[in-house]
């Protein structure tokens, strides 16, 4: 997990890290302001970019073959800039749309969490 952040860094890193029947998962938060974050995602499977700086995460940063996940954008101006580069997609296994891939998923799952919460108020 590149970037430690209310939004999305820490809450989603929390999320990983509870130990579930079904799944269990070694997560690394590295803030990005640290001497060499890069050697953290280097060595991942996975890389979740939540800083907010465009074009932080860039090739050299990530194993080949690794699935990398978005989720940090900043608006300069009208234009949305995410933080993975563009230039990552030769290297990854794995890549979610730069602009436009977590944040719809985001409020879909909002919805249904909604719906479901509603259905639970109605029918106990």
């Amino acid at each position: 997990m590149l970037g430690r952040g209310t939004t999305l860094g820490r809450p989603l890193a929390m999320l990983l890290t509870q130990k579930r029947a079904t799944a269990d998962a070694a997560v690394t938060v590295v803030h990005s302001g640290i001497p060499n974050w890069a050697r953290h995602t280097r060595r991942a499977d996975i890389v979740i970019a939540a800083v907010g700086v465009p074009g932080i995460l860039r090739p050299e940063h990530i194993r080949p073959g690794a699935v990398i996940v978005g989720g940090g954008v900043r608006y300069e101006g009208r234009r949305l800039l995410p933080d993975v580069d563009e230039a990552c997609e030769t290297v990854a296994g794995a890549i979610t749309p730069r602009v436009g891939g977590v944040g719809p998923t985001t409020v879909a799952m909002l919805f249904r969490n909604a719906v479901a919460l509603a259905e639970q108020a109605t029918h106990p």
